[in-house]
C-alpha cells in the first residue's frame, strides 16, 4: 500500500504527540515563530482548547487546535493552528481536521489568523464560510509577514 491510500484518523492530540508537533512546526513554520514542545504541552492542558490529530497507522500526520472563548454563552472560539506534514499535503487532510475543530465550535463563530501569503490555507477558509474582516501587519514577529483576521459567522 503506498503512502497515498494509507487511510487517515483523526483523533485526539495527546500530551505524546508534542515533540512531533515541534518537529512538524519546525518544517511548517521555519521563520515564523515555530512552537515548541513546550508550547503544545501548555495548549494541550488548557481547559478550553481541543486539539486533534491526523494520523496514519500510528504516524501523526497533522494537527490542529481551537479554543473557546469567554464564560458565558454564546461562546465565540478561536482556530490556534492546523497543520499537516508537507509529505501529506493535498489529500484532505487538513479539511478533516478544519471540518472537526468546526464541529467542535458548535455552529459559534469562529476566529483565526492566517498569512497572507498562504493562498491554499485562504482558499480553504472560504470554503467553509470564512471571510476577512482586517489585517494585522507584521503579525508573525520574526518574519514580519501580515496575516488576514478571518470570521465565520455562526452557522
Amino acid at each position: 500500500m503506498t503512502a497515498r491510500s494509507e487511510h487517515v484518523t483523526i483523533g485526539a492530540l495527546t500530551v505524546d504527540d508534542a515533540d512531533r508537533c515541534a518537529e512538524l512546526e519546525n518544517l511548517l513554520f521555519p521563520g515564523d515563530d515555530p512552537w515548541p514542545t513546550a508550547a503544545f504541552v501548555r495548549e494541550l492542558a488548557a481547559t478550553h482548547n481541543h486539539y486533534v490529530a491526523a494520523r496514519i497507522a500510528t504516524e501523526l500526520v497533522g494537527y490542529g487546535g481551537i479554543s473557546r472563548l469567554g464564560r458565558t454563552p454564546p461562546f465565540e472560539y478561536e482556530i490556534h493552528t492546523i497543520g499537516v506534514d508537507p509529505e501529506y499535503q493535498g489529500r484532505g487532510i487538513g479539511r478533516r481536521m478544519l471540518d472537526e475543530l468546526l464541529n467542535i465550535a458548535d455552529g459559534g463563530v469562529v476566529h483565526l489568523e492566517v498569512r497572507t501569503d498562504n493562498e491554499p490555507a485562504i482558499a480553504l477558509y472560504r470554503s467553509v464560510g470564512f471571510t476577512q474582516v482586517g489585517l494585522r501587519r507584521r503579525y508573525y514577529r520574526i518574519s514580519g509577514a501580515d496575516a488576514y483576521t478571518m470570521r465565520r459567522e455562526a452557522q
